[in-house]
Formats: C-alpha cells, sequence, structure tokens
C-alpha cells in the first residue's frame, strides 16, 4: 500500500465499523472513493466522527490537537460541502457525523455529480461485499410506503404506512433533489424507462437543511410534495423511505435506476431483506389477462402463470407498493 492511502485505508475500516458498513473491496473502489470525498487532513479527522452527531467543542478535544475550532470547524465544512459527512443542528448547535455510502455519501452528491464519481461509485456498490454489508444491516435500511390509493380508510393503517401522513407530519422544510441513479444512468446513455423526469426525491427537516446549505435540492410546500408524489406514481415510481418513525427522505424508485431494487431483484429472496407492511394479491376469476401488472411492477413479482395465463404474485418478491393494483383495468388485484 502507497504510503499516503494508509490513511485511507483506516478510514475505510473506520466506516466499517458503524451502523452501516464500508467494505473493502479488491478493486480499490472503496479508496477511490474516499479520496474523492476527503483530503488526508479531513480523513484523520473522520477518524473520530461516528454516526451519532457531535458537537465542535466534542470533535475538537478529541481530535484536533494543536488545531484551533476555526480550522476544525473549517475542515468539517469542507466535507459537509463535499457531502463526505452529514450537518444537523441540535439546539441551535451545529453536530457532524459520518454517514453510510448508502443513504448518505452517494445521495449527498446530488447537485453535480462527477462522471468520475459516479463509475467508481456504481463500481464499489455492485460488489458481492457491499450488497452483502448493506442487506445484512438490521434492522434494514430502506422498506415501502404504498401508494395511498391502494389502502382503504377502514383499515386504520398507522400513519408509518401513509406518504400522505408522512408528507403531512415531516418537519420543514422539505426539498425536491433529482435523483442521482437516473443520472448516473443518463450519464451512461441508458435513461430511465419509467420517467423523463429526475426530480423526483424528497428531504425532510436535517437532511433537507443539509442539502440546502450544500446548495443542492429545491425548498418546495408540502403541497408541490404531494404533487410531486402523484406524478411519480402516475409514472410508475415505488416509494421509498428510511425504514424510521419519521423518514427524512423519500426516494421515488424504478427497477431499471435503482441500486437499491437492482440488488433487491437479483436476490431469490427478496423479502428477506426488505420491510414491507402490505402485499398484493390478485382474484383469479376477474383477471383479464392483460399483463399490465407485469409491467408495472418494479420488483419482478408477477408473472401470467398457469393454465389460463393469470396474474400470479410471487410473495416472496412483491415489496407492497401497490402500483399495480391502481392500473389494473378489471380491478382484479
Amino acid at each position: 500500500m502507497k504510503k499516503e492511502d494508509v490513511i485511507y485505508r483506516l478510514l475505510q475500516r473506520h466506516l466499517d465499523k458503524q451502523a452501516v458498513g464500508f467494505p473493502a473491496v479488491k478493486s480499490g473502489a472503496d479508496i477511490r472513493l474516499l479520496k474523492r470525498l476527503f483530503t488526508p487532513d479531513e480523513a484523520a479527522l473522520a477518524l473520530h466522527l461516528s454516526y451519532k452527531p457531535s458537537p465542535l467543542d466534542e470533535i475538537v478535544q478529541k481530535a484536533s490537537p494543536g488545531r484551533t475550532a476555526d480550522q476544525t470547524k473549517s475542515l468539517l465544512d469542507s466535507m459537509l460541502m463535499k457531502g463526505a459527512i452529514g450537518w444537523k443542528k441540535k439546539n441551535g448547535v451545529n453536530h457532524w457525523f459520518v454517514m453510510p455510502m448508502v443513504i448518505g455519501m452517494y445521495e449527498a452528491q446530488d447537485g453535480v455529480p462527477s462522471r468520475a464519481f459516479l463509475l467508481d461509485a456504481m463500481a464499489y456498490m455492485r460488489t458481492p461485499a457491499f450488497g452483502t454489508s448493506m442487506l445484512a444491516a438490521r434492522p434494514s435500511q430502506m422498506r415501502t410506503i404504498p401508494i395511498d390509493k391502494t389502502i382503504s380508510a377502514e383499515h386504520g393503517t398507522a400513519t408509518y404506512e401513509q406518504i400522505r401522513a408522512v408528507i403531512r407530519d415531516a418537519p420543514l422544510p422539505i426539498v425536491a433533489v433529482q435523483c442521482i441513479c437516473r443520472e448516473a444512468m443518463v450519464m451512461r446513455k441508458r435513461p430511465c424507462k419509467q420517467t423523463r423526469r429526475l426530480e423526483t426525491c424528497l428531504g425532510f427537516g436535517d437532511m433537507a437543511a443539509s442539502a440546502l446549505r450544500r446548495g443542492h435540492g429545491r425548498e418546495i410546500s408540502r403541497e408541490e410534495a404531494l404533487n410531486i408524489l402523484a406524478l411519480n406514481e402516475k409514472d410508475g415510481l415505488v416509494l421509498q423511505p428510511a425504514n424510521a418513525q419519521k423518514p427524512e427522505f423519500v426516494c421515488s424508485c424504478c427497477g431499471c435506476c435503482c441500486g437499491m431494487l437492482n440488488m433487491l431483484k437479483r436476490l431469490p429472496r427478496p423479502l428477506d431483506f426488505w420491510t414491507c407492511g402490505f402485499y398484493a394479491s390478485v382474484n383469479a376469476d376477474l383477471c383479464t389477462r392483460c399483463g399490465r401488472c407485469v409491467t408495472r411492477c418494479q420488483a419482478g413479482a408477477v408473472a401470467l402463470k398457469g393454465p389460463g395465463g393469470r396474474a400470479k404474485i410471487s410473495l416472496n418478491r412483491c415489496i407492497g407498493c401497490g402500483l399495480c393494483v391502481t392500473t389494473c383495468p378489471a380491478s382484479a388485484i
């Protein structure tokens, strides 16, 4: 290993010990990514950050002997502006923390991501080591919220599973950001098959404030957020927020561009690694075998099977998004 790479290997190992890991890979894409995001001095400082947000005085005390508070803050702000670390205000005080690759450093390149970064990111995130680390995290990092039209009010569904309630209760500000996965595919001349729109993803509260501080995203109202989600539903995108009671983001994903969905589609039992509260079922007597649900499904969970060629849903693959329900002309799902 080159002498100048030692600090980046130490940082890789430090990040790999966090709640969601950052494993080493033989290709060296892990180190290349860290070099794009951190200078050697920044990497040395990041070794003293964890996923738990820390204020400046604590960081200076344990990480910066011989460095002033202003010098330390300058390094922290530099990393933040590059999307290398996270930032939030707690009780009016700035706090900083390290982020996982997903959802974190990758999505924080939501301004104008460089081609070099995206190529290295894709090379890294497609490795078995990264996929295993991401899927092994417990609780699972992502979940599916079904589109509102598929849930009857009398079911009494908790707000955890209702997207309108998420938007209504989300802390301000709210930002709309361009989907970095679709940006990456456009850069590779493989545009999304589901939508031509890039501004499909939403951030709330601290995550939104961080994006705005970096000069990324567009601040929007709750009403516009709901309008964007309505367009996402029309285009057949899956709503994927963080697996938390109060998520700080909602991604709107497709099976052709989204790294998470692509990873899951390659698994024999995606539901072993995913959180969802619903699944779809088919009334075979009503099914007209049109196949619209097959093309609408972003998880590869629906097929026309059996003697009559009617729709059948694999419960090991269905992630409960509800997109097939709203477009079935026979109301069979």
